[in-house]
């Protein structure tokens, strides 16, 4: 079994499917994507209408050569075409607001629609990111718990530092490259996954 802390570029890279949320943090998106791709990962992008307030989708499109999935209605099989496609889906940033669709089953855009349309046994990596008062508050607290009694999802943690808000503490999206390292343990943790 390949060691999960090898460097990413050791471990086969497949099919990445990176839902983007809106938050300050989804600048670090840019980077990870740009890591994924140096290493041969496929990558599609879908992004929430609030990501697109913080990255431009042709940001992503000019870094994956792929046109961006915005919008639910644009194509109405792209939740169930993506959630196929993917080997293995991310989203970071997550939001609190996505965080919590994911825990209620809510599915009311593009990404938490796919995300509810992944076939059994394909897993979805969180990286969260947000104000350390909103990583702590007991309803988010509550609806970590509540996805992880879903299964199916691996966490990457927020990191402690100072926020976009000024505020230090922990909340921050952790590095692209420790995000990398986390998708590519994730898929040697289930050999069951695609490849």
């Amino acid at each position: 079994m390949t060691d999960p802390q090898a460097s990413p570029a050791a471990l086969g890279p497949g099919r990445l499917l990176l839902g983007v949320t809106g938050g300050i943090a989804a600048y670090k998106a840019c980077e990870l994507v740009s890591l994924a791709m140096k290493v041969g990962w496929q990558v599609e992008v879908i992004m929430t209408a609030n990501a697109t307030r913080f990255v431009g989708p042709l940001t992503f499109a000019g870094l994956t050569g792929r046109p961006v999935h915005l919008g639910t209605f644009d194509d109405a099989m792209a939740h169930i075409q993506l959630a196929k496609w993917a080997d293995v889906a991310l989203i970071a940033p997550l939001s609190a607001n996505v965080l919590g669709k994911l825990a209620c089953g809510l599915a009311d855009d593009l990404l938490t629609t796919t995300i509810l349309a992944l076939p059994r046994g394909k897993r979805c990596v969180l990286a969260p990111a947000m104000n350390t008062e909103m990583w702590r508050s007991p309803v988010v607290q509550r609806n970590i718990r509540w996805i992880d009694e879903l299964g199916g999802y691996d966490w990457v943690q927020p990191t402690e530092k100072r926020l976009a808000c000024g505020d230090f503490g922990v909340g921050a999206l952790a590095e692209p490259t420790d995000i990398l390292t986390a998708v590519y343990a994730c898929v040697n943790a289930h050999p069951s996954l695609p490849r």
